[in-house]
């Protein structure tokens, strides 16, 4: 039955519930400039009624109230939203940081007009004209050689800057690891304490929020997924691989790589598989070091090795005023110093490897013939090999041309001799050497008897880096070959110190029959001159005007790339974060109205255990005397 006290329990009850309420209001006035936090509401439920349907329930007409339980004290958040604010992240995180480097490249590349290796190399080829024209002059020689340090010194200021930011890409690759692993360890230790506060019934709103906070945090460095349909388990995967899993914390480190000139390679603790990340800061970061960087780099080193090859072919073949020939204009410096090319690529104390930057036929070739032969050519790839096809009906010019705008890592060009000359590129593997050959092949005999190159056709006379002394089975009698550049000819290019002591050794007449020019000769320095103009055919790059335009073009249209993809995405972002605040941030005047609402309860709540109080005074101190 019901009891006589049972009005105090039940303002009881309210007090309690109307309090519970109170507090909940401070502590969202409390935190609403906390970053992360969702505002929290009580929600109340009537309590059990008296009496039950069952047959020893008194004879009552109706039920009878008792007064008001705390259900649950709740977060307000919308999961749905939060999850489409988790996939948007990390392309957020993805274009900032994309959009912060290009704009570092771009400032590279504004260089003052006075001061940029377009100018100083314009210069250089202005003195090498000047030097034509008065091939007698000692002052045109030193003029020819203190330009061309200028150009040297400007070509090393550009590389350095570019390896400058590489480093610091470096560092912030090894920074987000940290902050990767910092985040799933806090997300799992969370994980932890939430499921124990679940599993005693409460709501751990709180903790959820600070999960969700890192969550967040989270998928602004790595692309992620979210797994919380398990009660019992809350993961997060990144491109198929456990990030999290409950309770547990998988994590990654950044592994030098020394395939990578050492920069860090970021794999799993657990196996030390490489990782994959498609999206993210991380994965921007790594982009940016090992693709946009790196290819800067090497397009800065192409056009330095293949810029100083050309000069030193035809200053090579010129004489000085002193009568000294075959002197090379630019310091080149051989990556091995085996004359076979030989490098022992493994480490293992024997040599397993060719190294072979150019390779110059045998025979001479004129450009306009046609060849007269058909057949498929094999050469290294960016991935695997790559075949070309020539006819009967092409020219040789064709064949070149088809050889340089192939997707091959190997570019041709005849030389002043008109001989078919084979460089190796820049690789797009981090794991193949730049600026080797790699592999050539011919099932006819343009490479073998017609140019001179290949002993015989077929895989028989097929040339493979990837074994030592490959090059004994390239033709012998009249062939050239250059062993490969040292890593970064862009860092180390220099003037010849020889001439630099003695500029009467600058070649500028190419002479005849072995013997120094006429007086007043300088077709050699003129043809110097001329490489400024007219095409080199270094890959798909027809002329050096063609890289400076290129690079610049490049540069600029990553930038632009950049700036409206981060545009666009702050934007979604900024959509997707105002309606959250819209939901689930603290709003200083609704509180206010709540914590009136709980007053007024809590002081009726009071008002009716005082009179309940009085009444239950009267029949204990009144009746019965």
């Amino acid at each position: 039955m019901n009891s006589t006290f049972s009005g105090i329990e039940l303002g009881k009850r309210s007090l309690f519930a109307q309090n519970r309420g109170l507090h909940t209001v401070g502590h969202n006035l409390s935190n609403a400039s906390v970053e992360g936090y969702s505002r929290q509401r009580v929600h109340f439920n009537s309590t059990d009624p008296l009496y039950r349907p069952q047959l020893n329930r008194a004879e009552t007409p109706g039920q009878i109230g008792q007064g008001v339980d705390i259900a649950r004290v709740e977060r307000v958040r919308d999961m749905l939203l939060e999850g489409r604010i988790v996939d948007q992240a990390s392309g957020e995180g993805y274009w900032e940081s994309r959009d912060t480097y290009t704009r570092m490249l771009e400032q590279i590349y504004n260089e003052p007009a006075d001061t940029s290796v377009r100018n100083l190399m314009d210069r250089f080829w202005d003195s090498w004209q000047e030097l034509s024209a008065f091939p007698e002059q000692m002052s045109a020689r030193q003029q020819v050689l203190t330009r061309g340090q200028a150009l040297v010194e400007g070509i090393q200021l550009r590389y350095q800057n570019l390896e400058q930011i590489r480093s610091m890409l470096e560092d912030e690759i090894r920074i987000a690891v940290d902050q990767v692993n910092t985040l799933t360890t806090e997300i799992a230790a969370l994980n932890e304490e939430i499921l124990k506060s679940q599993a005693a019934g409460d709501n751990p709103n709180d903790w959820l929020d600070q999960r969700d906070l890192r969550v967040e945090e989270l998928s602004q460095l790595v692309n992620i997924t979210i797994n919380g349909s398990d009660p019992d388990e809350y993961n997060i995967h990144t491109d198929g691989y456990q990030l999290v899993q409950g309770t547990v914390a998988g994590r990654i480190a950044a592994v030098a790589d020394p395939a990578n000139e050492g920069f860090a390679s970021v794999v799993w603790e657990e196996g030390g598989e490489r990782t994959e990340f498609s999206d993210g800061r991380l994965a921007a970061l790594l982009e940016l070091r090992d693709v946009d960087v790196r290819g800067e780099i090497q397009g800065l080193d192409n056009m330095t090795i293949n810029f100083s090859d050309l000069v030193n072919e035809v200053h090579r073949e010129g004489y000085g005023l002193d009568g000294n020939t075959g002197l090379d204009f630019f310091v080149e410096y051989p990556f091995v110093n085996n004359a076979l090319g030989n490098y022992d690529r493994n480490g293992d104390g024997e040599f397993d490897s060719t190294y072979v930057f150019r390779v110059t036929g045998a025979n001479r070739l004129d450009p306009e013939q046609q060849v007269g032969l058909s057949g498929t050519m094999t050469l290294s790839g960016p991935s695997g090999l790559v075949t070309i096809d020539y006819f009967a009906t092409d020219t040789v010019a064709d064949i070149v041309n088809r050889i340089n705008f192939s997707p091959s890592e190997v570019v041709a060009r005849l030389d002043n001799n008109g001989r078919l000359t084979l460089k190796g590129t820049p690789a797009s593997d981090i794991d193949d050497p730049d600026f080797v050959i790699r592999y050539m092949e011919d099932s006819g005999q343009f490479l073998a008897g017609y140019a001179g190159i290949l002993q015989e056709s077929g895989p028989a006379g097929a040339f493979s880096f990837d074994q030592a002394d490959s090059v004994i089975g390239l033709r012998a009698d009249g062939l050239q070959y250059t062993i490969a550049p040292l890593t970064h000819p862009a860092g180390w290019i220099a003037v010849n110190e020889e001439l630099l002591s003695q500029p009467a050794s600058v070649a500028a007449s190419l002479g005849t029959a072995g013997r120094p020019g006429n007086p007043g000769d300088g077709s050699a320095a003129l043809q110097i001159a001329a490489i400024r103009n007219q095409p080199v055919q270094v890959g798909q790059i027809r002329s050096f005007d063609d890289y400076f335009a290129d690079t610049v073009a490049g540069v600029a249209l990553k930038g632009e790339e950049a700036d409206l993809a981060l545009m666009t995405q702050r934007a979604i972002m900024k959509d997707l974060r105002d309606t959250r605040q819209s939901i689930s941030g603290v709003n200083i005047d609704e509180e206010i109205a709540q914590m009136i609402k709980f007053q007024h309860g809590y002081a009726a709540a009071a008002r009716f255990i005082s009179e309940v109080d009085q009444m239950i005074e009267t029949i204990i101190n009144r009746m019965g005397a």
